[in-house]
């Protein structure tokens, strides 16, 4: 399965990024006019459309932007000249860090606290739970990382408002620096966990609930296993599997939510740099930055599936 999985990597890639290409190239906008002066003529400006290749039809175009990709080369920035492999390769660990602490706090905390709110049903608990999920799943990331902003940066002055690393510590030791990192992390990570931790808390409290009224559990009770085996053993594995799915495909939803999060933290990142092309219309990073997303999104479906065999070996089968 993983073998076929594989093979089909590339043509799905390849899709993705021919239906991104077209749709970008469809948005109102010419990169040319970043180079815009009252000075240049309308031949100079054709002049530069012709060095950057925006003369030619759009299938030329991705062509010849799909060889250079086979050759290592993803092209160079329209606004800087730099290549643009790399660029996203030194915004990539900042990403890494906000979208893999985000991961990891979604998965501490989404599978507990679900199925102890099921278990509870109609507790305190359950209610507190039940009350924090319609909250996150209505307060939109950019408002809570503004708000975020306000109280704890403006208001109560406790953290960083933006940034990454304190700039008088560029230099120094990377344990001189993780102070200084963990402090700015600290908001950006909330804005970035709220709406998807209340999202996967309330469908896996659901996915419990229906899974504590069947046979099998009603059987191993009957068996005289403690409430904490059939819980976290029986009840967890079966609730496991739809949640698998929804965390396989959230994994590019991070890279993505980034966008927000990091414009809004001035958090140096693929997503700010994201934005930044949108802006100026800088389709080479662009591109870039969707060909990393397509293959997160792929590698995110073979991983859910490869879960799917840990947790439930009848699928393998």
């Amino acid at each position: 399965m993983i073998l076929r999985r594989l093979l089909l990597f590339f043509p799905l890639v390849l899709g993705m990024c021919l239906v991104a290409f077209f749709i970008m190239k469809l948005a109102p906008g010419d990169p040319t006019l970043i180079f815009f002066d009252p000075h240049l003529s309308p031949k100079d400006l054709e002049l530069i459309r012709h060095n950057l290749g925006l003369d030619r039809p759009v299938y030329i175009q991705f062509f010849y932007w799909l060889k250079e990709v086979f050759h290592g080369n993803l092209g160079y920035s329209y606004v800087t000249g730099r290549p643009v492999l790399d660029m996203i390769l030194e915004r990539m660990p900042a990403t890494l860090i906000l979208t893999l602490s985000s991961l990891f706090v979604v998965l501490f905390l989404t599978f507990p606290l679900g199925l102890l709110s099921a278990y509870k049903k109609n507790s305190w608990f359950d209610h507190g739970v039940t009350l924090f999920s319609f909250i996150g799943v209505s307060l939109p990331t950019f408002w809570v990382g503004l708000m975020l902003i306000l109280l704890f940066s403006l208001h109560w002055d406790l953290l960083p408002a933006s940034g990454y690393i304190d700039p008088a510590l560029g230099d120094a030791p990377f344990w001189q620096q993780l102070p200084s990192l963990l402090s700015h992390l600290v908001l950006p990570l909330i804005a970035s966990v709220i709406g998807d931790l209340a999202g996967l808390i309330r469908f896996n409290r659901f996915s419990v609930i229906g899974i504590l009224s069947q046979d099998f559990i009603k059987a191993a009770r009957a068996r005289g296993l403690s409430e904490k085996r059939v819980l976290f053993v029986h009840a967890f594995k079966n609730a496991a599997l739809p949640l698998i799915t929804i965390l396989g495909t959230a994994l590019p939803g991070l890279i993505s939510g980034a966008f927000v999060v990091e414009y809004i933290f001035s958090w140096p990142g693929m997503g700010q740099l994201g934005v930044a092309a949108v802006f100026s219309r800088d389709y080479p990073i662009l591109m870039g930055l969707m060909l990393f997303s397509s293959i997160l999104i792929v590698l995110g479906n073979l991983l859910a599936d490869v879960c799917y065999m840990l947790v439930d070996p009848r699928i393998k089968q």
